[in-house]
């Protein structure tokens, strides 16, 4: 569900850009964020709990739950809520916790 004109905003996000989720090309409107782009594709399951192994997804839509994790061009525990989506954005779902150790992130 979309709105597609807001009543004070107007027609804001019309421009489509291609990003990939599992290497499967979805559709998104610029300006979205990840998170956002991926429940309007259907996507709910962002990845798994390391403790439980549960489904993760979207929680609190604010950045502070960090329910939202995912890996976003090689970047690991990117949250999907406050991140933009953007033209061939590669993301996937993080199941495991992040390798301190890879020159990504910071080695």
């Amino acid at each position: 569900m979309q709105i597609h004109i807001h009543p004070v905003l107007g027609e804001k996000f019309t421009e489509e850009v291609t990003f990939y989720f599992n290497n499967k090309p979805l559709k998104a409107k610029k300006g979205q964020t990840v998170a956002a782009a991926l429940m309007a594709n259907g996507i709910r399951n962002l990845g798994t709990s390391r403790k439980f192994l549960q489904p993760r997804g979207l929680y609190c839509a604010t950045g502070r739950c960090m329910s939202c994790f995912v890996t976003i061009n090689g970047v690991e525990h990117v949250l999907s809520c406050m991140t933009l989506v953007d033209e061939g954005m590669k993301v996937f779902p993080s199941n495991e916790d992040p390798d301190p150790g890879s020159e990504i992130n910071g080695s």
